[in-house]
């Protein structure tokens, strides 16, 4: 198994290197299950990527006009505008979701309930296993009863409160049961970690779509990072991305192509 590796300077680099480097580096397979089932596409065997100033701007590619061919991302995607009738921040950041969702990362990252032996270890105040904080509207609120929690929120008020060497704040996408979604969640977790007086980001997706999707995806993440630094007190910092199934779709290998000024 070859684990490919880049550093790269900002996040339209690490795109680009990415887009570039597939094309060389990775192995053309059949899709057995999931999206687009039946066609091929290019995978890194594993992908890790260390993004040294993730917020520099702009957060989404650079096409050159002479390539002739569209950015995979638009601005309006991410931060909303016309044609989108919710932005990318949005499905990141709330826990608004929409009829025949099964799931948003937003949901699982502000909206998550305590339920089973946690919520009753809560409501037992068995502070030896559970860190039972007040019911704030902010970090825990209650809705019809039930008892939520917003982890981005929780991170934020942990580091504020305890300081910065922890490594437990972790925010969790995944769920165990997700394996019986026919679409579970790509983005599993991000991890944090606050050094050198810097928010440091580390992002795991068990698939990841290489040409628009992890643009979007790490443009949404970096306006997430930026929010929570502020909110904590620090500087915004790195980003180590990883994913074991970064792919260029069959469709999207030609548009790499003339990105990259390759012929074949």
């Amino acid at each position: 198994m070859n684990i490919h590796g880049i550093v790269a300077r900002d996040l339209p680099d690490l795109w680009f290197q990415a887009v570039h480097d597939i094309l060389d580096k990775g192995r053309r397979f059949i899709i057995d299950r999931g999206s687009y089932a039946g066609q091929t596409r290019l995978e890194y065997d594993y992908f890790t990527g260390q993004v040294k100033f993730p917020g520099t701007k702009p957060l989404i590619p650079d096409i050159p006009p002479a390539c002739g061919i569209p950015n995979p991302v638009e601005e309006a995607y991410i931060y909303g505008g016309a044609g989108y009738d919710r932005s990318y921040i949005e499905y990141l950041m709330t826990g608004h979701k929409e009829p025949g969702e099964s799931y948003t990362y937003g949901e699982r990252l502000t909206r998550t309930p305590i339920t089973g032996d946690k919520l009753t270890w809560w409501q037992a105040d068995n502070h030896e296993i559970i860190d039972k904080r007040p019911v704030d509207g902010k970090i825990l609120f209650e809705e019809n009863g039930v008892l939520y929690l917003n982890q981005i929120e929780w991170v934020i008020d942990t580091y504020k409160k305890f300081g910065f060497r922890n490594n437990q704040m972790v925010l969790q996408i995944a769920h165990p049961s997700d394996i019986t979604l026919v679409d579970p969640p790509c983005l599993r977790s991000i991890d944090t970690r606050i050094q050198d007086g810097k928010l440091n980001f580390f992002v795991y997706f068990r698939s990841w779509d290489l040409w628009s999707g992890l643009p979007a995806n790490l443009a949404g993440i970096q306006n997430l990072k930026e929010y929570m630094a502020a909110e904590i007190g620090v500087d915004d910092g790195e980003m180590i991305v990883e994913s074991k199934g970064l792919h260029l779709y069959g469709y999207a290998e030609d548009l790499a192509k003339l990105r990259c000024l390759k012929a074949n």
